[in-house]
């Protein structure tokens, strides 16, 4: 099952500042994606740029979107960085996170709804090209990282 493992953004994030120690946490990062990367577990992860580099797009009606650039307010509500990881269950996932060489800050760990989430509401063929998109991915992140 994967999971996404959601790094929760600060001011200094968000202000697009590294902490003064940021050669020792990159080094630090890089030996734990090694880490999961070895596990067979990471799918992929990456940092993003603050959200004054980004933008929102609102739907209103189909067709109708209003576009909004960053920055966006309530920090407490972005994220900075991801992994995907790929878990038996929820517990190996969190036990990752448990493992993630952050001194401070807040990770979210969430379920990805697979294909057999949705049996039942769409076609079989649906189902299966669903899945061999994800297959696809898995494929291509595997490829990524050897």
């Amino acid at each position: 099952m994967r999971y996404m493992l959601i790094v929760k953004a600060t001011p200094q994030s968000e202000a697009g500042e590294f902490p003064p120690d940021a050669e020792r946490m990159f080094a630090e990062m890089a030996e734990f994606n090694n880490e999961l990367i070895a596990a067979g577990v990471m799918l992929d992860g990456a940092g993003l740029q603050p959200s004054k580099a980004g933008k929102r797009i609102r739907f209103e009606g189909r067709g109708n979107t209003f576009v909004t650039d960053g920055p966006f307010a309530e920090t407490k509500e972005l994220i900075s960085g991801y992994w995907i990881l790929e878990c038996k269950d929820m517990d190996e996932a969190l036990s990752w996170a448990r493992k993630v060489p952050f001194v401070e800050g807040e990770l979210e760990l969430r379920p990805f709804f697979e294909p057999e989430a949705f049996e039942g509401l769409v076609s079989d063929e649906v189902m299966e090209q669903e899945k061999g998109w994800r297959e696809a991915q898995r494929e291509r992140a595997l490829k990524a990282q050897a």
